[in-house]
């Protein structure tokens, strides 16, 4: 059991962002009713627990990302009405602050690394896909807000009401740079936030290139002091 255990947590982070990974690809094939719709719901469940495990390195995080879990796991396995309620608004907000959290520990543990393993790797790249999980969050509850928030060009959609698919779409496509053709944001406050994560997503993957590149050189420059130095041989 203590070789399983310190194998799972020496790949936490892969199974994190696998499933991270899988999420964003069957997103658009989970539907409203049927078995598509609750293996979608039973991918949220395993999604929160495995972020929830992957910030568990001390009793005061694991605390604090239980309580922050609840909420999250309510909005991935139970589907939101597509209103402005009190409920379904602290519910987006909740698991937006659930994601952030998630987010900011792994960050912290991972360029607390010296050298460049698998870990440090699969941790980044979760980082960068809950960044964009996390904005879709914040455009989820302004279109709550403001149902004009995003205008959904009718000869490239084949639906006039915007949902979360379409909204994690817009999000990636900004944070990426890749653009999001066939959404537009209408509202002030939504194009300002496009800006911000754009800005994100370029200064991140700046970032984590740059540390990941000083952690290898300096993995190299000890395994080069380490090294024994060559006899030498008189001729």
């Amino acid at each position: 059991m203590p070789k399983a255990d310190s194998l799972a947590a020496k790949h936490r982070y892969l199974f994190l962002f696998l499933v991270l990974l899988s999420t964003l690809l069957l997103l658009p094939y989970a539907g409203d009713t049927g078995t598509r719709y609750y293996w979608f719901r039973a991918l949220g469940i395993a999604l929160t627990a495995l972020s929830v495990y992957a910030v568990s390195f001390g009793r005061s995080t694991l605390i604090v990302a239980l309580c922050l879990a609840i909420p999250a796991a309510v909005s991935r396995v139970i589907v939101p009405k597509q209103d402005a309620s009190f409920m379904s608004l602290l519910t987006i907000l909740l698991a937006f602050a659930f994601d952030v959290f998630v987010l900011i520990t792994i960050f912290r543990r991972i360029f607390r690394f010296e050298r460049v393993t698998g870990s440090t790797i699969f941790g980044a790249l979760c980082i960068y896909l809950l960044l964009g999980f996390s904005f879709s969050n914040l455009y989820m509850f302004l279109s709550r807000l403001q149902p004009e928030t995003f205008y959904l060009v009718p000869g490239v959609n084949l639906h006039t009401t915007i949902e979360y698919s379409d909204i994690t779409y817009y999000s990636f496509g900004s944070m990426t740079s890749l653009g999001s053709s066939g959404i537009i944001p209408v509202t002030p406050q939504v194009r300002s936030l496009t800006v911000v994560e754009a800005i994100l997503g370029l200064l991140y993957l700046a970032v984590l290139v740059s540390r990941l590149v000083g952690m290898y050189h300096m993995g190299m420059s000890d395994r080069t002091d380490s090294d024994p130095p060559s006899a030498s041989t008189n001729p």
